[in-house]
């Protein structure tokens, strides 16, 4: 079992996890060499509509694991307010995400409510799944560890990449592919989301308590590692 002194260190070891199981991961590496084809861009693309309209639901589930006090509840509600546009109709983030999906996979049809027609792989799904029936069950700590530390920490760092991977002159051959919804979300949202996380986490500095932070984070963050290697299988089982 890892021992923590410092809130830093629990950092350092989400870091060291994230930058080994994703960043270093095949999706990431595929990615960014720009080896996949249009068609597999155009299957990340419809998979990962899954997860970004689903997002919000963890927030809620986030919400109601916490403490009713202002000090945690807000922080994961500012997160909320931004996934529904700040109030802005023409900013809800699933409008921002289907500007992106339709510049990956114009010839598919999208409802009312941005929701492609496609069927949905089991590797987004599962990772809803854990994060929403881990918070069911989440101390009011590991539910905030789970959020901060084991999304918002290295969101930010990891949509950067992919939407330099998804600039990659491979993958724009026939289209240009808008990366708006991955850039706003690694330069503007996720490091005030972190930040707002954070400023509670830090305030439990008994070993105990990190060491509960590091278990919570790092089983989610390991959640999203999994999801994003099932996506490199389902796209590599498509148009090769």
């Amino acid at each position: 079992m890892k021992q923590f002194q410092t809130y830093e260190e629990v950092e350092r070891a989400i870091d060291d996890l994230v930058e080994t199981e994703i960043i270093q991961g095949r999706f990431m590496r595929t990615l960014l060499d720009g080896a996949f084809t249009e068609e597999q861009i155009k299957e990340f693309a419809l998979q990962y509509s899954y997860y970004s309209r689903n997002f919000p639901r963890t927030l809620g589930a986030a919400i109601m694991a916490v403490l009713p006090e202002d000090e945690w509840w807000v922080p994961i509600a500012d997160n909320l307010w931004d996934e529904g546009g700040r109030g802005n109709p023409d900013k809800y983030h699933s409008k921002l995400y289907w500007t992106f999906l339709v510049s990956a996979a114009p010839d598919v049809p999208t409802n009312e409510k941005y929701v492609p027609d496609w069927p949905v792989s089991p590797a987004v799904k599962d990772a809803i799944d854990t994060l929403i029936n881990f918070l069911k069950v989440a101390t009011p700590l590991e539910a905030m560890a789970a959020i901060g530390l084991g999304s918002e920490f290295f969101a930010g760092k990891v949509m950067g990449l992919i939407a330099k991977g998804l600039q990659h002159p491979n993958y724009n051959k026939t289209r240009k592919l808008d990366v708006r919804f991955w850039s706003v979300h690694a330069e503007e949202h996720e490091p005030r989301h972190y930040q707002l996380c954070k400023d509670v986490l830090v305030k439990y500095q008994d070993p105990k308590d990190l060491a509960l932070m590091y278990r919570a984070g790092a089983y989610i963050a390991r959640s999203e590692a999994r999801m994003y290697d099932g996506l490199y299988e389902r796209m590599m089982s498509v148009g090769a």
